[in-house]
């Protein structure tokens, strides 16, 4: 009796783990998890001969090793020719096809390269007996009981498998889990992991599988050691078995009709990679056949018929030679870090962020550290911790500023803030860095006034503020140094364009403290016109959806200060008059909704998506947060579909949003 309930918990657990960790589909609630779990280990506390090595309380990890028995691989996990172009892929066709004559083109499957630690799992009769790393390629160091940690790796296979199955996949680790690993290590005084591949590594390669199973590892398969062994004759085929086996099968996958397709889905990869969540380095690209794959062979260390496309490096080390602190357009004061140039990603870093003075305390930063620094898709470059090993003898702390660099006033920390703020609102580099964003982009996109131009203009005394922009003359500009007639008369164009912009956009570019753009669409549709805004209370300005009380606070008293009044009241004298999107009831669709769009869209245009949600009096987002209330996917829609999952927010696909209009 006790026999077979215990093999009814084996059952319902692993078919409860498999859809929580691979389906990411739970059946049942954590709590009732637990329940079944306990009664699993009070069983096997009574009766330890009845455990086996696919129970789930393996999961929680075995005593301590006092080392790694070696592993031996029976067939080699060899290494993978490197390419860092779309010539060298395309050479790599031309060999393939050169070796095979008669073989007119390759179909070719081509995966995401996880920068994680590749791993062989051992299934006997559909149980896993035993796991390894890569190693050499020969040798490894047996990891099972760590293996057994990771929920992602099913202990015993959803389908029945006689004989022997060597799969193989790489351990990673995702970057949300990687960032609440290294906060928590911060916070103890440990070292932080440079990456997610030296966690993940670090993390399997513990003596104490007790540790490894707190530790927050997922695991894709991407083969087996021997394809004979199996029924599907390619690789592509492999993938649908091994999922139905019960392992996870990285989604953006794809078969591959040529290497054009193959190229195509390189850069299509490399453009999702800041949105993904988890690293990869790179695609690996394999001929799809198994009978092809056998025909082409290996080489002396990779196999002729797989190649790695490489991306640019994302992390680099160099040298920390000093340490600006800039003050932003609300006060905040930001650390800079002055680098050693290094390139990353295809471009020359020569400075990174450093956050604030509590990063720095916790990553242990000194002046002349040698450091880790890492640049991701268009994100600012950041310094990411020091190799302490190479700290040199005349390493200093980095010592933040009392009073404020541009105007000398003494510097202050709010409770619950990490930033030191300098309070003077008349400091001239807030006054300069409000200046270029109210011109740049992100506010009314004054062509001609950039950001070296309003540079410039504030340093001849040109301008002053937002109102002497608008009273500046074509004669002014054109006997500037570098200008001409041509490009003061751009700018006097660009400026005199600007006069009319939508409410919205008009509070952007003014910077309010913590108004963003979303929340200015939404204050704009709520009041329409600049006079409502400026007349409303605070009470008015709460009610809004979405609004809480620091940003109605942070408006309210923007609009009441008497500078501000006196600001938009010398802006309208000289012409300036914002306008309001009008909707009727007729084209109001959409009012107090919030899209944002991810994703490859196929049936329309990104641009005239966003359009047709304003005419429908909606609001388009730039990014996902709380504001957000569809998120509509396209293809390939990354780490925003998860996030936007977790966060409760309506999901579309392309056919529900057109449907939205019928």
């Amino acid at each position: 009796m006790c026999h077979e309930r215990l093999r009814e918990l084996h059952d319902l657990l692993h078919k409860y783990s498999h859809a929580y960790y691979i389906l990411d589909d739970p059946l049942i609630a954590d709590s009732e998890y637990d329940t079944l779990f306990q009664e699993l280990l009070q069983i096997e506390k009574n009766h330890p001969e009845l455990i086996t090595p696919d129970s789930p309380s393996q999961r929680v990890g075995s005593p301590p090793l006092e080392g790694f028995a070696s592993f031996s691989h029976t067939r080699p996990m060899l290494s993978l020719t490197n390419s860092f172009s779309d010539a060298d892929l395309r050479d790599f066709d031309q060999r393939l096809l050169r070796f095979l004559t008669d073989v007119p083109a390759f179909t070719y499957i081509a995966e995401p390269k996880l920068d994680g630690l590749a791993v062989e799992l051992i299934y006997q009769d559909s149980i896993l007996i035993q796991a390894g790393t890569r190693g050499d390629g020969s040798t490894g160091e047996d990891i099972t009981a760590n293996i057994r940690t990771i929920g992602a790796i099913p202990l015993r296979l959803q389908r029945e498998v006689p004989g022997r199955l060597e799969v193989r996949g790489e351990v990673f680790m995702g970057f949300a889990d990687f960032k609440s690993l290294n906060d928590a290590r911060l916070a103890q005084g440990d070292q932080a992991f440079a990456n997610p591949r030296n966690a993940a590594a670090g993390s399997l390669r513990q003596l104490d599988p007790k540790l490894t199973a707190t530790r927050p590892l997922d695991f894709y398969a991407y083969g087996v050691s021997d394809p004979s062994l199996v029924q599907p004759p390619s690789q592509s085929l492999l993938f649908a078995e091994l999922k139905e086996f019960g392992f996870k099968i990285n989604p953006y996958i794809t078969l591959c009709g040529s290497i054009e397709e193959v190229i195509s889905q390189y850069h299509a990869l490399l453009e999702i990679r800041p949105d993904l969540p988890y690293d990869i380095d790179g695609m690996v690209v394999k001929v799809d056949s198994f009978e092809l794959q056998t025909r082409l062979g290996n080489k002396a260390r990779s196999p002729r018929w797989a190649i790695a496309c490489k991306f640019p490096a994302t992390q680099a080390t160099t040298r920390l030679l000093g340490v600006e602190f800039q003050v932003g357009r609300t006060g905040a004061i930001t650390p800079v870090a002055n680098l050693e140039p290094v390139a990353i990603a295809g471009v020359v870093v020569r400075r990174a962020t450093l956050h604030n003075e509590d990063e720095i305390l916790r990553k242990n930063l000194f002046l002349h550290d040698m450091v880790l620094v890492q640049r991701a898709g268009d994100v600012i470059p950041e310094v990411v911790k020091p190799v302490l090993q190479e700290r040199p003898d005349h390493a200093t702390p980095i010592i933040f500023p009392t009073h404020c660099p541009e105007c000398e006033t003494r510097l202050i920390r709010k409770e619950g803030e990490s930033a030191l703020r300098c309070p003077n609102s008349s400091c001239p580099a807030q006054l300069l860095r409000s200046l270029i964003h109210f011109c740049s982009k992100g506010g009314l996109d004054i062509e001609g006034l950039g950001k070296k131009a309003v540079e410039q203009l504030v340093k001849e005394g040109l301008v002053t503020d937002i109102v002497s922009i608008y009273r500046l003359q074509e004669a002014d500009l054109a006997q500037l140094d570098g200008w001409g007639a041509t490009s003061a008369a751009k700018a006097i164009k660009g400026i005199e364009n600007s006069k009319n912009p939508t409410l919205a956009r008009f509070l952007a570019a003014l910077g309010i403290r913590h108004i963003g753009a979303v929340s200015c669409e939404l204050i704009a549709a709520t009041f329409a016109t600049l006079d409502r805004l400026v007349a409303a209370t605070y009470d008015q300005i709460i009610e809004i959806g979405s609004i809480g009380e620091q940003m109605a606070l942070s408006l309210t008293s923007f609009c009441q200060d008497p500078e501000t009044q006196r600001m938009l009241s010398q802006l309208a004298d000289l012409g300036f008059a914002p306008t309001a999107v009008q909707t009727s009831t007729d084209n109001a669709l959409f009012t107090g909704k919030v899209f944002l769009f991810t994703g490859k869209l196929s049936k329309f245009s990104r641009n005239e998506a966003k359009e047709r949600v304003k005419q429908q009096g909606g609001i388009v987002a730039s990014s996902l947060t709380s504001k957000v209330t569809h998120l509509v996917c396209g293809e390939k829609a990354g780490s925003k579909l998860k996030k936007a999952q977790d966060m409760d927010i309506e999901i579309l696909s392309e056919d529900d949003f057109l449907h939205l209009f019928d």
